[in-house]
């Protein structure tokens, strides 16, 4: 067990599905979607090295990022680094990735719209080489 994971705000979660991740992430929902909240909220960590694909939300998404670092890159930009207490709000369909460093897990809680049942549309994973230059950066 990575011992960062003794100072999270809320569980690690259960894994996430390496259809639409390269490495191990994990989710703990904190608010669904429901008549009051068109919405959702969840806890994501991701081990070192894990990241999402690239993809995009119709309605945007928001990052605050709680713990560890790592990476946020949109689509034909520099990568970003992130670390706790950072804030990324990522416009509707912005093509985008993010996720831990090489070196140290990363965790942020997801704020993500919906547009009708729609939440997230994925993309091809990010390359070697695209997580590469982020780690260079």
């Amino acid at each position: 067990m990575i011992t960062q994971y003794n100072n999270l705000i809320f569980p690690k979660g259960d894994p996430l599905p390496n259809t639409y991740f390269t490495g191990n992430a994990f989710l703990t929902p904190l608010v669904t979607r429901n008549k009051n909240n068109d919405y959702s909220i969840g806890n994501v960590t991701f081990e070192p090295g894990a990241r999402t694909h690239w993809h995009t939300h119709p309605k945007g998404q928001t990052l605050i990022i709680t713990s560890g670092e790592g990476f946020y890159q949109e689509k034909g930009k520099e990568p970003r680094l992130l670390k706790k207490g950072d804030v990324v709000t990522i416009p509707e369909n912005t093509e985008h990735w993010h996720g831990a460093s090489a070196n140290s897990m990363f965790v942020h809680i997801a704020i993500t719209n919906f547009l009708g049942d729609q939440s997230v549309v994925w993309r091809e994973a990010v390359t070697d080489a695209e997580y590469d230059n982020a780690k260079n950066k």
